[in-house]
């Protein structure tokens, strides 16, 4: 029998007192959110006298894989992970934090993981063990009390939510990571401002459901103004995005330029059919969804609007999938995340009858795939001629390689520009051609 969660965890503590600027190598898996707490944790370790390295460094003394578990394949890739690490690096003390670890940590320590983090733990790992549960979240707000760092990238994600109060039938993240709760509202400002110090053009704020931030009365759209009036040539990006159709003001917060917003939008839809939307507890129509989006495309013309959608719900049918594609096609999103349906262990749709066999599903995966390349090439092509802000990011290949903000990849000639800062640039189909060879994002879960 394992150590308790918080006895492993912890033990790494007083480890770390005799050690001067060991190296650590960061991992992440998944979603926006775990990179954003992946740079708190770097900030954490380094205190606790840990240098970030790239992947390039042959002998780290400590691996920390932020782990993913949206997905039975996700739990599946973050213990692989694990393996291979293992095996690659013998000599290295390999932690686990992240999702995956939250919802089966015995797993972790199975795959060879010397520490497991849950999600409470990772702001405490240096700290002596206090006894809280991953359970016990204060359900308002929260402090991380360091500011984020960003090794290696040219993007600050930065967190200002964490859990959802959705509990939609298919989804695992109220589980792993609480009530909906905002982070204080001076740390989120300051720790934009570190970044914005720092030298990032970009600050991506996140969070599970970034719409729901409210801290003693200060909303997002509050947040995002207070930000936007930091010094400093840098623009804002939102993700996780989930309004409700009532809510009208998101599209006008994008359109002021004063907010210095990107114009993107991913707004998770996950299905095109009234009845698996209510089998799912999602709450809103697909006409009130689609409705939503054109509200969105008047106010802010050029806006990128991408989504996530379910393949093979359980229960779901040959009419309602022709009602997904229905909608793939008269949206026409930017983007598409597409995942085949996994049951998650303790939802409500893990328990429902009628499964949709494999081979279905990736026949009709296969069917969206082809509407949504046609819907992102479409967007390309629809930006051609248009002058639109790109940061570039890395060089390689003798090419700089960026993204517009209405997150368009653009490639031009290594020289052109300089990287790192907000470049206006005429599109043309010799710096959009990747995004004219696009294909759907996503994987066959």
């Amino acid at each position: 029998m394992h150590q308790c969660l918080s006895d492993r965890s912890f033990g790494l503590a007083e480890k770390t007192l005799n050690y001067c600027m060991k190296r650590a190598l960061f991992i992440t898996l998944g979603c926006r959110l775990n990179h954003a707490d992946t740079a708190l944790l770097v900030t954490r370790l380094k205190n606790a006298g840990y240098a970030p390295v790239d992947g390039d460094e042959p002998s780290p003394d400590l691996i920390v894989l932020n782990s993913c578990a949206i997905t039975a394949e996700a739990e599946k890739k973050s213990r692989q992970q694990i393996r291979r690490l293992r095996r690659d690096f013998p000599g290295a003390e390999i932690a686990v934090a992240g999702c995956a670890a939250e919802l089966d940590p015995e797993k972790m320590f199975d795959c060879g993981a010397d520490f497991v983090w849950s999600n409470p733990d990772k702001k405490n790992v240096f700290r002596q063990c206090s006894g809280q549960k991953s359970n016990t979240l204060n359900a308002d707000s929260f402090s991380e009390n360091v500011f984020a760092e960003f090794p290696f990238r040219t993007r600050a994600f930065i967190k200002i939510q964490e859990g959802c109060d959705n509990h939609c039938s298919y989804c695992i993240v109220p589980t792993v990571r609480g009530p909906s709760r905002s982070r204080k509202f001076s740390e989120c400002i300051a720790d934009c401002r570190h970044a914005v110090e720092s030298g990032f053009p970009e600050i991506v704020l996140t969070g599970v459901n970034t719409c729901n931030y409210c801290d003693d009365g200060k909303k997002l759209p509050d947040l995002i103004r207070e930000i936007a009036a930091l010094p400093g040539d840098f623009r804002i990006r939102l993700s996780s995005t989930e309004p409700h159709p009532d809510d009208l003001t998101l599209p006008h917060l994008i359109a002021d330029p004063a907010n210095k917003l990107c114009r993107f939008l991913h707004l998770s839809m996950q299905h095109g059919s009234d009845r698996i939307l209510k089998a799912m507890y999602r709450r809103y129509t697909a006409e009130q969804f689609m409705d939503f989006v054109d509200f969105v495309r008047k106010i802010v013309p050029d806006i990128h609007i991408g989504t996530d959608f379910i393949i093979g719900f359980p229960g779901e049918n040959e009419h309602d999938f022709a009602e997904m594609l229905n909608v793939a096609e008269q949206v026409a999103f930017a983007n598409i995340h597409a995942f085949i349906y996994s049951p998650r262990p303790g939802t409500p749709a893990a328990e429902l009858p009628d499964r949709i066999a494999p081979e279905v599903a990736k026949q009709r995966m296969q069917q969206l795939r082809r509407i949504a390349e046609i819907n992102s090439r479409e967007f390309a092509l629809s930006q051609l001629g248009r002058e639109t802000p790109v940061i570039f990011e890395r060089a390689h290949g003798g090419m700089l390689h960026g993204w517009s903000d209405n997150y368009l990849a653009v490639s031009v000639p290594e020289g052109t520009y300089p990287q790192g800062k907000i470049i206006l640039l005429k599109a043309d189909e010799k710096n959009l051609a990747e995004n004219l060879q696009s294909v759907v994002s996503g994987d066959m879960l």
